[in-house]
């Protein structure tokens, strides 16, 4: 460790902390596994069945928190490594939240600009704010090309064809109409570049929606390490890239 003049020990950087998604599900989750649990000792009748209920809903909760504090920030790190970034596109992350793809992605733009957009909801992802993003890019040492703004994905503040590259991870579905969702898909394509990427990953129903909606687009699943308590909560990356 290094030392100050005084030889001090000097506090070690602090790492980025993305939080949690969803914070309320795998604590109501956690919660009714753990009561299925507690009540399989005292209803004999139903014993094993209670006892299973229990075990699952537990494990689910497991499998949550895997993917919401690593498993999800494993597959982007994969997914934009598969994008072949050169290092100097602008990128922008729809919903970015604490920065989880936004940070990873300004990573590889060392000559770029990674933008992210939220409207900073505490019930979508746990300490949603956009002081705690900027503080997690100061962290990864990101820092200088990474930008925040309070927006709306349906009416983006930004011209035609301002990006690259457009990412949202687990936030389009979090719109509650369809037909807003589906503005919010046509604001990502207004602002890319042609020949520009769109990386859009959510639930498999919704990805699947929205590839319908534009027309245009591959959908592959990205497994067990993206599952929110098992693979019926699995997602789907929707990858398209404009042409006009």
């Amino acid at each position: 460790m290094s030392k100050n003049r005084d030889d001090s020990p000097l506090p070690r950087p602090r790492r980025p902390r993305y939080g949690v998604d969803a914070p309320a599900f795998p604590a109501v989750l956690g919660a009714a596994g753990t009561a299925c649990c507690l009540a399989a000792g005292r209803w004999r009748p139903r014993r094993n069945a209670m006892t299973a209920a229990g075990a699952v809903l537990l494990a689910g909760t497991g499998i949550y928190l895997h993917t919401t504090l690593r498993g999800k920030l494993r597959i982007w790190e994969r997914e934009l490594d598969q994008a072949d970034l050169r290092g100097d596109e602008r990128l922008l992350d729809l919903g970015c939240g604490r920065g989880a793809v936004l940070i990873e992605a300004a990573r590889r733009l060392p000559a770029g600009r990674a933008v992210g957009v939220d409207l900073w909801s505490g019930e979508d992802q746990s300490g949603n704010r956009p002081q705690a993003t900027l503080a997690n890019a100061a962290a990864a040492g990101v820092a200088d090309r990474v930008a925040v703004h309070t927006a709306d994905m349906t009416a983006l503040p930004f011209a035609d064809g301002s990006f690259d590259v457009v990412t949202s991870a687990l936030a389009i579905h979090n719109i509650p109409s369809p037909q807003a969702r589906y503005r919010a898909v046509d604001e990502a394509m207004r602002v890319l570049r042609p020949g520009g990427q769109l990386l859009v990953a959510d639930f498999w129903p919704m990805a699947r929606k929205y590839a319908a909606h534009i027309g245009q687009g591959t959908l592959r699943t990205l497994g067990p390490g993206y599952w929110y308590s098992g693979p019926w909560l699995g997602v789907t990356l929707l990858h398209a890239v404009k042409t006009t």
